[in-house]
């Protein structure tokens, strides 16, 4: 008869308890899904004061606005989630 506990494998140092944290030691705030909704909320900001046409410095930081928001979503898709 088979032991079920010493038949899997697991890693080491890794228990089967989550403590409803699913897992990830980082705070929530600093998780993917949300700076991922940042970054795209920078893009869009950005894009809006690409086409807007009234202001002629919102134009002028329109492309550093959507680069920034760019990156931002390039360096937040690599944290957990």
């Amino acid at each position: 008869m088979s032991n079920p506990q010493t038949d899997s494998y697991s890693a080491p140092g890794v228990t089967g308890q989550n403590n409803g944290n699913s897992g990830s030691s980082w705070p929530r705030w600093l998780r993917r899904n949300t700076l991922e909704l940042v970054a795209c909320a920078v893009i869009g900001l950005g894009l809006l004061m690409l086409l807007q046409p009234f202001a002629l410095v919102l134009y002028t930081w329109s492309f550093v606005t959507m680069l920034a928001g760019t990156v931002m979503f390039m360096v937040v898709s690599k944290f957990p989630e």
